[in-house]
């Protein structure tokens, strides 16, 4: 596998996606997809790291998905505060820096002070940036943004693109070169609506607990193929 270092897509996206289904077709309850999902997001957070990608955003839990089972919204939350307090030495040892997007302040309190713990503890690393998406939603984003906008009563002719970013979730990272998303489907769902304008997208089958740190690398050298025209002819 031949990456070229000089040609690594500035920001990767993943929506981790077949968890369920995983755990379904092996008889086991949907928590153990989850739970072999975080192992494999360490692993790809690893392969990242070491690759050089400089910006990785990860559909953790989205704002649709407290419509799921009270039980399965239970695991999942216990799941990244076991996660955020377990895992922060390996954050620490690869220079990552944690970063969240999402509506904060729905989530669960100590939920919430994990994420803000995490940032503050890993806030002057500078290897990769590691956005988590937890209670995210595009459009959720968006309307967050436009609202500090007016609160802060920003005069119309002033606003631009540029401008509207900074009021945005992750004004540190640059818009997203690759979206990858596993588990077969082939939609957005509501994720970084505002940040993939241009962004080459790459559907697998594979669910995500079985998706492995070679076939990502494959995904980033597929990237280094494409003919980016960004509206332009070439």
């Amino acid at each position: 596998m031949s990456i070229d270092k000089a040609k690594l897509p500035l920001h990767v996206a993943i929506t981790m996606d077949g968890n369920g289904r995983w755990a379904q077709s092996r008889k086991l309850p949907r928590t153990a997809g989850h739970d072999q999902g975080v192992k494999t997001a360490k692993k790809i957070v690893k392969a990242a790291a070491d690759a050089g990608i400089k910006n990785l955003t990860l559909y953790i839990f989205s704002t649709e998905n407290w419509k799921r089972a009270e039980q399965e919204v239970g695991f999942l939350m216990n799941l990244i505060h076991a996660h955020l307090k377990g895992e922060l030495n390996f954050y620490k040892e690869n220079g990552i820096r944690l970063n969240h997007i999402g509506d904060l302040t729905a989530l669960p309190k100590n939920i919430q002070k994990d994420i803000l713990d995490s940032i503050e503890e890993t806030k002057e690393f500078n290897g990769m940036t590691l956005n988590l998406a937890i209670n995210y939603g595009g459009r959720d984003e968006i309307l967050r943004g436009i609202k500090k906008l007016l609160k802060e009563k920003v005069e119309p002719e002033k606003l631009d693109e540029s401008l509207f970013s900074a009021y945005l979730d992750m004004p540190q990272s640059p818009d997203v070169d690759l979206l990858i998303r596993t588990g077969g489907e082939q939609r957005l769902s509501n994720f970084l609506l505002w940040h993939i304008p241009y962004a080459e997208q790459i559907y697998c089958d594979t669910l995500w607990p079985d998706y492995t740190e070679q076939e990502f690398l494959s995904h980033i050298e597929s990237f280094q193929t494409r003919n980016r025209r960004f509206g332009a002819e070439k």
